[in-house]
């Protein structure tokens, strides 16, 4: 039977003694309304070590595992959901690097990312298309030395200078398949050639700002080439497991805080002489959030363990994300309800629980779309 080992609860423990310190219920309310980053709670975080955690010790990483990146996103969406958000996807994409890119490329990004000196960010759907690659029309030529891109991106989160883009590519022909045509290539903010258009506020994760990026003739090294060229298609379904795996942590955490404030709301607050924790229908509500907490904190687990055993189960995933997500959605919005009016104020947190919930059910793949990983594989051919 699967469980932490005490190096890992003692990550863990860290992980729920920084957010409890650092993580200010106004600070964060100004911040979401602002929809401005933590950066200065960033350094800190990645002071001490929870940024990149999973990357090597040689890139200035944890030398751990996506476990223990799990249990550090957890714990801080469980303290606070939208700053544990913006936090653990700092770096997002850099996971793709690590796993894929050749050791120069890797020495370039990855320290920075750990050390808190820049962000990284995903540049893969398109206006109108989504994530739909065989309508991926961002283009990437190599030219000697240098690969030149045209092309939008939409839905990019942690835009700015300060930091890199991971940008899906079309490399080959037209008319190849998405298997054969696709790349990842780095792309530095700083380019001369790319724009900046502000997606605007979203239903919730506001602390971390997304755009539409237009690419005009952005030049890079070629260098910059994420692995080999044409094998975008793999790296993303590889990239995928592994960032489905950070969501449904954080969804966990999610759902978590949503109950911890639940209860401790239900247990103060009174009414007919009673407290609202006494009542039968109160405690049932609550045995049901927690039961569903616990059942997407242990296949999100297990999900997690296989991978970093070099086992990684994209059916698993798919449910630990899917189950997680739910999970956070409904017990936030069960949470809302027993609050009662209280649960519709910005005041009571569980209302901005539930909207980051949403957020963490649809990205990556939403339910139908995990669902549909999941069947077909339960199914296998049909003849």
């Amino acid at each position: 039977m699967f469980e932490l080992d005490r190096s890992q609860i003692e990550i863990q423990k860290a992980a729920r003694d920084f957010a409890r310190g650092e993580f200010d219920k106004n600070l964060t309310l100004e911040l979401e309304e602002k929809r401005e980053y933590p950066e200065k709670i960033w350094k800190k975080a990645a002071d001490l070590g929870f940024i990149g955690i999973q990357f090597s010790e040689q890139y200035l990483g944890g030398g751990l595992g996506v476990l223990e990146a799990g249990l550090i996103a957890e714990a801080f969406c469980c303290i606070d959901s939208t700053m544990g958000m913006a936090l653990t996807l700092a770096g997002i994409g850099s996971e793709a690097v690590f796993r894929f890119a050749d050791n120069g490329l890797k020495e370039k990004i990855l320290p920075k990312i750990c050390e808190g000196d820049i962000f990284s960010g995903i540049a893969f759907s398109e206006t109108d298309h989504g994530i739909d690659l065989s309508s991926i029309h961002t283009s990437a030529v190599f030219t000697g030395d240098n690969i030149v891109i045209n092309g939008e991106k939409t839905h990019v989160a942690n835009r700015g200078t300060k930091g890199v883009y991971l940008v899906l590519c079309k490399t080959g022909l037209k008319d190849d398949t998405p298997k054969n045509s696709l790349s990842m290539v780095l792309v530095e903010g700083n380019k001369k050639g790319i724009t900046i258009t502000d997606s605007g506020k979203k239903l919730g994760a506001n602390m971390m700002k997304s755009a539409r990026l237009t690419f005009e003739n952005v030049t890079v090294p070629a260098t910059n080439l994420v692995g080999k060229d044409g094998k975008g298609f793999f790296q993303l379904e590889k990239f995928h497991d592994e960032i489905k795996i950070l969501t449904a942590s954080q969804a966990l955490g999610t759902a978590q805080g949503a109950l911890d404030r639940a209860v401790r709301y239900i247990k103060q607050r009174e009414q007919f002489n009673r407290k609202l924790a006494q009542f039968q229908i109160t405690k049932h509500k609550i045995a049901q959030m927690a039961t569903k907490v616990e059942l997407a904190r242990l296949i999100t687990y297990k999900a997690a363990f296989l991978f970093d055993k070099g086992k990684a189960d994209t059916v698993l995933i798919s449910m630990a994300k899917m189950t997680s997500a739910r999970a956070a959605v409904e017990v936030a919005d069960e949470a809302i309800q027993l609050f009662g009016g209280y649960g519709y104020m910005k005041e009571s947190e569980v209302e901005r629980f539930f909207r980051d919930a949403k957020i963490a059910e649809l990205c990556f793949g939403n339910q139908a779309v995990q669902q549909d990983i999941i069947g077909e594989a339960m199914i296998g051919k049909i003849k």
